[in-house]
């Protein structure tokens, strides 16, 4: 007997898509932040003034020791603005997302070249993983998620996720009935992964031992076998067989040397411990190429973006 309560619309056609699942840094790729590296910079008579600038700027100038310089040789202080901070800067993060995406829609910022990506990725429930150099909580960069998703879809795109992600929980989760909107939503934001590479929460993945003697890029590195791990278990919870589709993974950042690390970390390791998932990276640093520059590291599905 009907009850005359409106079912939820549930996207059944979704057990039968490819695994594809994406990996975006957030800066300069999603999003061009106006959060600024506090520099000091050397003047021509040997002096040091302030110098903010972009972490697009920085990635060009952050080896160029002689002419650029933390204040006080301290680089927590040239970074403050990428840590969550106390009282009024507690939701720097969020303030600088929404000022960021604002631009964007009013037409006075162009998006970050994976901006349409990450908005398909998040239309269709695929799951990804932020990898940033930020020093945030894995919380705030998922408050972040949540306000791209509510800023930026329309209610139509938000309907479609919600069906998209009702599928998913009855090809993985075998569930018949749903929770709210808002429960569903949760369920999905949670099974991503969120990790700013700098943070304490990230520190404390790596361990004692290991936090120590890695660099940013090795931080990354680390970060991108955590996804590819927790995506291979997530599937291991599927009917026998389905898993066994096609796999890929595509990460995409806007820094040339954290893209030369990964492809080759990726080449020389990954590709050889997950020998049937398809690698794609985009190296986004180039802003005339629209979707960036494409490497492929294995395998044969294409990711279509």
């Amino acid at each position: 007997m009907s009850t005359g309560v409106p079912q939820p619309a549930v996207n059944h056609r979704v057990s039968e898509r490819d695994f594809k699942y994406y990996i975006f840094d957030w800066d300069d790729n999603i999003l061009h932040m106006p959060t600024r590296i506090h520099l000091e910079k050397r003047q021509p008579d040997g002096s040091w003034t302030p110098h903010a600038v972009s972490t697009s700027v920085f990635s060009v100038i952050r080896n160029d020791g002689a002419n650029y310089r933390p204040p006080g040789g301290d680089w927590a202080r040239a970074f403050a603005e990428f840590q969550d901070g106390q009282g009024e800067q507690a939701d720097r993060f969020l303030r600088d997302t929404t000022q960021a995406i604002r631009r964007v829609l009013e037409g006075k910022e162009a998006p970050g070249p994976s901006f349409d990506t990450f908005r398909r990725t998040l239309i269709e429930g695929r799951l990804f993983a932020i990898v940033t150099a930020r020093g945030h909580a894995s919380e705030t960069l998922r408050r972040g998620v949540r306000l791209f998703i509510r800023a930026v879809l329309t209610a139509g795109e938000r309907e479609t996720m919600m069906a998209n992600l009702r599928g998913y929980r009855v090809c993985f989760d075998r569930v018949a009935t749903f929770g709210s909107d808002e429960e569903e939503l949760a369920y999905y934001l949670n099974l991503n992964l969120y990790h700013a590479v700098t943070s304490p929460d990230f520190d404390g993945r790596l361990g004692q031992a290991a936090r120590a003697r890695v660099n940013a890029e090795e931080r990354k590195q680390f970060a991108i076998r955590d996804f590819v791990e927790h995506i291979v278990h997530i599937l291991q919870r599927t009917a026998p067989g389905t898993r066994w589709r096609p796999i890929s993974v595509g990460f995409s950042d806007d820094d040339p040397a954290n893209v030369a690390a990964v492809e080759h970390y990726l080449r020389q390791e990954l590709s050889r411990r997950f020998p049937s998932v398809k690698f794609v990276v985009y190296d986004t640093s180039d802003p005339a190429l629209e979707k960036g520059r494409k490497v492929t590291v294995a395998g044969q599905l294409d990711l279509g973006i």
